[in-house]
């Protein structure tokens, strides 16, 4: 069984390798004469996923490393007390901690996992898991680059996610509290191999072995979800879309959807969302804008690798629910106030 896995993820990785070898130095003939020659349609599914893992894959480096370097560094009970066991302090010091991370969607998965088997209450974590992507300081400033004369955008995507996030680990505190939610993975055995009073070079083994084994955990997932997403960029209509967001409940789903498939980088989206700006309504662009960045296709994928299904199931619900009604909200309370036409 070992050896099966091994030879699976050494394929995955393989195939990983060798796209982006022809990526970066290989062209339409070599392709030909392999018998890989692509239509212009899967040529552009290959750029976008191509590009989709370059712009992805520092981020996720650096989560897996800050998850290592709590493992390693971090005992429990210091966790502990970074945030507390009552559910409002916890959620002020999740949303801190939530400002202060510069990471995208996939990169805090596995932070969160390791903050919550660190002892991190789970409706903190999730708040974590939630505000992150989209409350920290990188992500605002590019939202309100993409949207500089509309203040009811940038600044609508912050109150609805702080919102979102206050309901939905309400809702997870009242169904998770008392149950563990977390997968276990290969890594987690293995770090425990680490002596906490250990100097030196052998924590910085530690690191880059724990680091090293759930990249490829975590890596494994995101890249079956960037092919997917890819897909979805190059084929989804832009009449489609063009026709669903007339009407705001169906275009606020819709959007919702294009966001899941889609699995742009928090980054990166609102410079996306600004340009469906002249044909899309404003509650739908704060839809797209909140929901991408917590739940998407790729990031799917990285949860369920990480949590039980039975609790990404839910959050995933949840989050949905909560995001179209804020973002129906929103447009109804703009367009009532004189704000938006």
């Amino acid at each position: 069984m070992g050896l099966s896995n091994h030879l699976k993820n050494l394929t995955v990785y393989l195939v990983f390798l060798l796209c982006i070898y022809f990526f970066l130095f290989g062209n339409e003939k070599i392709l030909n004469k392999l018998g890989f020659g692509l239509q212009e349609e899967w040529t552009r599914v290959f750029d976008v996923f191509i590009g989709i893992l370059l712009e992805a894959i520092p981020f996720i480096l650096i989560g897996v490393f800050i998850s290592s370097i709590i493992q390693v560094f971090f005992k429990e009970e210091q966790i502990k007390k970074l945030i507390p066991k009552k559910p409002l302090p916890a959620f002020l010091a999740a949303i801190t901690i939530a400002i202060i991370t510069p990471v995208c969607e996939c990169a805090i998965i596995p932070v969160v996992r390791k903050l919550i088997q660190k002892g991190v209450p789970i409706h903190a974590g999730v708040t974590i898991l939630i505000g992150a992507p989209i409350l920290n300081f990188i992500v605002f400033g590019s939202t309100y680059y993409a949207f500089q004369d509309e203040p009811f955008i940038y600044f609508g995507r912050i109150l609805i996610c702080l919102l979102t996030a206050a309901i939905v680990s309400f809702v997870i505190y009242i169904h998770f509290s008392k149950e563990n939610i977390l997968k276990n993975q290969k890594s987690d055995f293995q770090s425990l191999d680490i002596p906490q009073n250990v100097r030196g070079d052998s924590k910085l083994k530690g690191i880059l072995h724990h680091s090293a084994n759930e990249f490829f955990i975590v890596g494994k997932y995101f890249m079956i979800g960037a092919l997917l997403a890819s897909v979805a960029q190059v084929f989804i209509s832009e009449n489609a879309m063009l026709n669903a967001t007339q009407h705001t409940i169906i275009g606020t789903a819709f959007m919702m959807g294009l966001a899941f498939v889609l699995s742009l980088c928090s980054e990166a989206d609102a410079f996306v969302a600004a340009s469906f700006s002249s044909i899309v309504p404003s509650e739908s662009l704060l839809a797209f804008l909140v929901f991408g960045p917590i739940v998407d296709l790729k990031n799917t994928l990285v949860m369920l690798s990480s949590f039980k299904v039975k609790f990404v199931l839910l959050f995933t619900i949840a989050v949905v629910i909560v995001v179209m009604m804020l973002s129906i909200g929103s447009g109804m309370y703009l367009r009532g106030n004189g704000l938006i036409p």
